[in-house]
This record gives C-alpha cells, structure tokens and sequence, in this order.
C-alpha cells in the first residue's frame, strides 16, 4: 500500500529530495524541500542561500524576497523550505527555488560548527568523522560508492551470478596468515556487578572476523555455480600504508566450471571495465578538489586490452628496467608496491595483471600448476594504487590440497569441510578477490583508502 500511495502522487507533493527537485520542470505548485544550509548571503533587498541534502553533488539555490526570513539561517542547519520552483534568473543550475517559508529544523551553532568553510585538512576530518560527509569531497565519495556498487550488481545480475551473503564470524583465517581478530566471550556476573574475569569460547572453540569471504563461496558455488559477495572482512594488519585498513570491503566472486587463468582475468577486468564506463558528475568533483592525477586514467583505461604478464617474466622486467628499488627483485619472493607501481606505471602504462606466482608465497588453496612451482593465480595491478584484485583457480584436486595444507602446517581437522567439497561432487573453480574501498580510490583518485570509506578504522584509530 505504501509503494502505491508514493507512486500515485506527485513526489514533489509528497517531499521531494533535492535531485528531483533540480530534475523538473518549473511550475506554479508550492513545493517543501529539505535539506541543510551549504551558504548563506543576505542583501538589503534579497537573500539567498544554497541547500544540500546529498542525493546530487549539486544544490539548490533558494531565493528569498524577504530577507527577514533568510536570517534565521546558519552554515550547517537542517531546514524545511516552502516554496516556488521557478527558472534561474543566474547562470549555474536551471531553477531555483522562491522561498515563502522557512523552518529551521535543527540549529547549528557558526561559532562553534567544525565543518567551516576554509580548506579543511584530512587529518582535521578524520578527527571529525561523524561530521565529515558533510564536506563536498566525502559527500561524492559516498555517492561513488553508491553508483559503484549498483554497477557491480548490474554486471553480476548480467552474468548469471547469484549475491550471498556469507558469514562475517569464521573458524579459520582463509589465508593462514595469522592477521585475524578473534573473539572472546566475556560474561556478565551473576547479579549484574561488572563481567567476569572467566573468559568462555561462544562456540566451543576459537572464532575470528572474517579476513576473505572465499572459502565460504566455494561451499556455494558448488551449488550454484556463479556466485558473489561484497561484504566487510578484518584484518589484523598494523601497517599504516594509504591502502589498508583494519576494516574493509571486498568484493569476491567465485564460480565453477573454470579451468582458465585467462577466464578469471577476462571476469575481473570485465567486471570493473564495466565500472569504469559509469558517467558522474562526482567523479570531475573528486578529481579537481583533490587534484590526484591518476583518476584520468581510470576511464580510458577501460577502453583497451589490459596487459598480462607472468610472475617470472616481471620480475626479469623489473631486474632489467634499471630502476633503483629499496627491496631487490628477486624469483621466489614476494613483489613488494615499489614494484607494483613500477609494473603498472611505468612498464604497462596502465591495469597489468600478473600470474603464475611461485608456490612457496601464496596460500595453499590455489592450483598447483604442471611445473610443481607455481600455482595458477593472478594479481591486477592498477597505476598509482598497486594491488588491486587477486584470484587464482582453486585446487580441486584433494589429495594435492590436503598435502598443502599439511605442509603450511595448519590444522587439518579444521579445514575438513572444506576438503570435503572435492569428495563430493566438487568441480573445478575458481575466483577472486578485489578490495572496494582501493576500486573507489583508484576511479575518484583519492590518495588514501581512509577517505574511501565513512568510518575508517586503522590500527591505533577508531575515534567513533
């Protein structure tokens, strides 16, 4: 009943939200709109003031013939406006709405409002977190993050690929890394006085934060074949770099049936070529305020085949390139982001993955290749970012996986489950896994991932 009675009036009637206000057509009916108060400018014979409510990176000039009624008006207030739309008399927006009534919803202080008008730096709006979507930047930010990841979901639905949702408490650190959060149960005591000194395991034994929705997507897909998640994962990590952060949003899609490094490669860069296709007025806001020179790449870049490379001929590129580097490349080790950026920036000038890595340095669920030293996975490097999607075929082969999991030394017992997906119908898979807040970044050109998400949280921070 509700859906009918918003679709059967006028949304204007009903309460417009700035976007469709600014989206029709003028008219002579008296309107309310809400919002908060961006500017204010008073004259002796007119006001004006620009109103924001987030839905547009655009506001709405509102016009007063009555100065008196603009004067109640502060930076920062929450307003309901009566009024007229009418066509703008001034260049910048085609209507403008002419004010007859004016009702302050919620005071904000100018003396004392921490949101001013001059330049803000980061550091100030992280300290102002609970404040700080109401700056410009972050505004768009959200709203980027918004269109994103309605584009992803278009992509998926598309392809023939099911959401789950997948489960954010775990028994086990996917990667075996080591850099999970575990929980403990802590009690009341009887009579409500304080907690408990006895600390009890919820679940009979330990339980984490999911680092990596992937295992459980693999229980799934061999099911339902093609599936996908965006969901929060944790990692206990302390770095401190402007790409991590302890908490996060991943983006991991898993299917069966795949055989094909270049199958999962065509997957990822489709998926976010689709992505990079999207028109927003948010994203020129994002680049001119924050003045990052590598969001210009991020839509040509979905015009052209991406590059592709394998783990050993990087590391001969980065060997031969010349280039001086804080760690020497060396076969066997991990590429570090001073070779990242190298690859992508100056080698491919552009989205580089890179595949085969050797066995020794990626987790033990990835395929083993015929070679019997690397294993059949992918990383895509972006410019300017580094790491941006990893994903391998899985090792559907169980005897293979249960000697790498014996070998990386991890509980046998505990990751039963998941061998057993091979003993029972398992089918050859694979997927991959693509941080959001770093997707966001590398497409707005924000420096650092702490402003690609509301709340940040980082080791030694969490202010809210």
């Amino acid at each position: 009943m509700f859906r009918r009675l918003i679709s059967a009036r006028n949304p204007i009637q009903f309460g417009s939200t700035i976007r469709q206000v600014l989206a029709s057509k003028p008219s002579n009916e008296s309107i309310h709109v809400h919002g908060w108060v961006k500017s204010v400018r008073l004259q002796k014979s007119i006001a004006f003031a620009m109103i924001h409510d987030g839905t547009t990176p655009n506001g709405l000039q509102v016009v007063f013939r009555n100065p008196m009624l603009a004067k109640v008006l502060t930076n920062g207030a929450s307003v309901r406006l009566t009024g007229i739309l009418t066509p703008s008399l001034g260049p910048g927006q085609d209507s403008e709405l002419l004010a007859e009534d004016v009702q302050v919803l919620g005071v904000c202080d100018p003396e004392t409002y921490p949101i001013q008008k001059q330049a803000l730096t980061t550091e100030y709006l992280r300290d102002h977190a609970h404040l700080r979507a109401r700056t410009d930047v972050q505004g768009a930010v959200l709203r980027l993050r918004d269109t994103v990841m309605r584009r992803l979901h278009e992509f998926f639905h598309n392809n023939d690929f099911i959401y789950v949702h997948t489960p954010i408490i775990t028994s086990n650190d996917a990667e075996g890394a080591g850099e999970s959060f575990r929980l403990a149960s802590v009690p009341s005591h009887p009579g409500g006085r304080g907690v408990s000194t006895e600390n009890t395991e919820f679940f009979n034994k330990p339980s984490y934060l999911t680092v990596s929705s992937q295992l459980h997507l693999e229980a799934v897909s061999n099911a339902l074949a093609r599936v996908w998640t965006l969901s929060p994962c944790f990692r206990a990590e302390r770095s401190q770099t402007s790409r991590h952060l302890a908490e996060f949003w991943m983006l991991e899609a898993e299917w069966s049936f795949v055989r094909s490094i270049d199958d999962l490669c065509d997957v990822a860069e489709a998926s976010i070529k689709h992505v990079l296709r999207l028109e927003s007025p948010d994203r020129d806001l994002l680049r001119s305020d924050i003045g990052a020179s590598w969001a210009v790449m991020a839509k040509p870049a979905s015009e052209v085949p991406w590059a592709r490379i394998t783990y050993t001929d990087a590391i001969h590129e980065l060997q031969m390139s010349g280039a001086r580097f804080e760690f020497t490349p060396r076969w066997g080790t991990a590429l570090q982001s001073e070779h990242e950026r190298w690859l992508a920036d100056s080698f491919a000038h552009g989205p580089i993955f890179i595949t085969d890595y050797p066995a020794s340095i990626k987790p033990f669920y990835m395929r083993q290749n015929d070679d019997s030293k690397t294993v059949a996975c992918f990383d895509l490097l972006v410019p300017h970012v580094g790491e941006l999607v990893g994903g391998s075929l899985r090792e559907e082969r169980v005897t293979v996986l249960e000697a790498a999991i014996k070998q990386q030394g991890l509980d046998e017992e505990a990751y039963r489950w998941y061998t057993e997906l091979r003993k029972f119908g398992g089918a050859p898979h694979g997927g991959y896994g693509m941080g959001f807040e770093r997707l966001i970044s590398w497409i707005g050109g924000v420096e650092n991932v702490r402003e690609c998400i509301p709340m940040p949280r980082w080791s030694g921070r969490m202010l809210l």
